[in-house]
């Protein structure tokens, strides 16, 4: 129930509730034309508290043409939109849209700055919103007049039902690989820790190796080649007897094999490399890499789809993970 009553919020109500005109209400919902700061601000609170949500937003799965689905991408800088990984959860969100008419936009989120979701909320081209490498400020952040139109690709909450990888699982399956081919010092190189979701690869790695009374040796990365080859060099710095590294990502245990050459390492004769995603360079490189399977296309395609559903789905969807051996492990 809105505060309007039974029926769904109105563009009057919101002029109403922000004590400004409609005319001034419309603006600010549309993104066009000028407002005041302090007008701008009251509209904000009056639709998140209404939970209003402009027309053509609410009309666009109806009709299904000239409206956008958002992938709304979160990271430190704009250079997570250059991740091959969001590629992938683009080219699935239009896949499923295309059908439909609708079509894909990609925004950055600053990690710092997570109310920047608030402008999408606004856009009338906007049907829903795909959010990766989902955080908690994120999720305290969507507005009321987005709820039930958009879905995330990590962590979620009651009001955003999540999609992702069972990351423990797959990295579960490759430390066991590694143990069982007689590895018995695995450094692991860890994703970003601001990012919740990438700890279950890392309570994973930490339950086998106690479990197995093995030394825990953990390394802070971000996913990137260029932070798995600087993670190399300090895993032989610290630790020279390790023979083995997992690297949370593909690119970083790329990057990781690439750090160990430069220091005259074989691989995997003297260490062996895991990762984890399966991207198409994993088989190509030199050696061919074990990692884990992660379908991107599978959870990114479902994801979009719960956007155009509009019905209600579980909290957390997982998608099975399984080791992929090849020559680096």
């Amino acid at each position: 129930m809105t505060a309007a009553g039974e029926r769904p919020a109105t563009l009057e109500d919101v002029a109403r509730a922000a004590g400004v005109s409609r005319s001034t209400a419309s603006r600010v919902i549309a993104g066009t034309g000028f407002a005041s700061t302090e007008a701008r601000d009251r509209v904000v609170r009056a639709v998140d508290r209404l939970g209003y949500v402009p027309n053509a937003a609410a009309r666009a799965l109806v009709h299904g043409a000239g409206v956008r689905l958002a992938v709304a991408v979160t990271g430190t800088t704009s250079a997570v939109l250059d991740d091959p990984y969001v590629d992938r959860v683009v080219a699935a969100a239009a896949r499923v849209g295309t059908p439909h008419g609708l079509g894909v936009a990609l925004h950055w989120l600053p990690r710092r700055a997570p109310q920047a979701l608030r402008q999408l909320a606004f856009d009338r081209g906007v049907c829903g919103i795909v959010l990766v490498n989902t955080t908690e400020p994120v999720l305290d952040a969507v507005p009321r007049s987005l709820r039930g139109r958009v879905v995330s690709i990590g962590i979620g909450s009651a009001a955003v039902p999540s999609f992702d990888v069972d990351n423990g699982g797959g990295a579960t399956a490759v430390l066991r690989h590694l143990y069982a081919t007689g590895r018995r010092r695995i450094a692991m190189v860890t994703g970003p820790r601001w990012l919740r979701c990438a700890g279950r690869s890392v309570r994973a790695y930490r339950h086998l190796v106690r479990d197995a009374g093995l030394p825990v040796r953990l390394v802070r990365g971000d996913f990137t080649a260029t932070r798995g080859r600087a993670a190399a060099r300090e895993v032989l710095d610290r630790w020279p007897d390790t023979d083995a590294i997992f690297a949370a990502s593909d690119p970083t245990a790329l990057g990781v094999i690439a750090g160990l050459r430069r220091r005259g390492v074989r691989v995997p004769g003297d260490v062996a490399v895991a990762g984890f995603d399966d991207i198409p360079l994993a088989e190509l490189s030199t050696p061919a890499l074990t990692t884990a399977s992660h379908p991107v296309g599978r959870i990114a395609a479902a994801a979009a789809q719960a956007v155009l559903d509009r019905r209600p789905h579980p909290p957390a969807t997982f998608f099975p993970s399984a080791l992929v051996p090849r020559d680096s492990a």
